[in-house]
């Protein structure tokens, strides 16, 4: 799998990348990220890339013909470095602009772009890109939060961690994400390492029981009761059968007594 950025700044994703388990699932060839630079594809020698707005406003944005440039470069470099694709293995190829206006960025989503094996993810900067070029190359337009950032650097970093934890071997086992916040639906349960007793404040005693199945559901509990008390719209979105729901209720029944 393949992550090409298309920036001004690539090196802001470079050096996430350059560090913990991004640096070594690289080093072992699980995936690769190549970077396209826009001011290459610049429309003059001064390394023009952007101008004023039509219609008036403040800042500058980037002009159409260097990013669109840029993307097919990317796409021709992939086409170039894997020749038996298209031949035994279909490209799977997915246009993606970082945006504030865009879908929002779940985990529900990112195991999606895992059929795709060349992701395309275009960083704007300034007032943003010209509509027409995004018109004419972008699939999808993804957003990591409400809220704008300077450039789409840091977000396609997020977007391309978020993904390669999925990849099979950069983790350790599927397990290992599969179970964590939002993966399932639920957020994460609480979690506990030594001491077993830490100013005073003691590791729930189930958890310190060896006994699997039991350790199991209070996992299981205290994940349903995070959710609930810090993201309950999730639980309109999540599947939670009857049983799910019955241990929920009455986990809180019994809290609200304890007060």
């Amino acid at each position: 799998m393949r992550f090409s950025t298309v920036s001004l700044f690539p090196e802001i994703i470079e050096a996430s990348l350059n560090y913990s388990m991004a640096k070594r699932a690289i080093e072992r060839g699980l995936f690769e990220v190549k970077h396209f630079q826009i001011r290459d594809h610049a429309v003059n020698a001064y390394g023009k890339v952007d101008d004023a707005l039509y219609g008036g406003g403040t800042g500058m944005l980037l002009m159409p013909e260097p990013v669109y440039q840029t993307v097919r470069q990317a796409g021709h470099s992939f086409a170039q470095d894997n020749p038996e694709a298209g031949k035994n293995v279909e490209i799977k190829e997915k246009v993606i602009y970082l945006s504030p206006r865009g879908r929002q960025l779940t985990q529900e989503l990112a195991a999606q772009l895992l059929d795709y094996n060349h992701l395309i993810l275009i960083s704007g900067h300034y007032e943003g890109i010209d509509e027409r070029v995004l018109e004419e190359v972008v699939a999808e337009e993804i957003s990591i939060g409400d809220y704008v950032l300077s450039g789409g650097e840091l977000a396609s970093a997020v977007l391309i961690d978020v993904v390669m934890r999925m990849i099979p071997g950069v983790l350790p086992d599927n397990e290992a994400w599969q179970k964590e916040s939002h993966a399932s639906g639920f957020l994460e349960e609480n979690q506990y390492t030594r001491p077993a007793v830490w100013r005073e404040r003691k590791v729930p005693e189930v958890l310190l029981s060896g006994h699997a199945a039991r350790i199991e559901k209070a996992r299981e509990l205290s994940a349903l009761t995070n959710t609930m008390a810090r993201r309950p719209d999730l639980l309109t979105a999540s599947v939670m059968s009857a049983e799910d729901w019955f241990t929920l209720l009455k986990t809180l029944d019994i809290q609200e007594e304890c007060k």
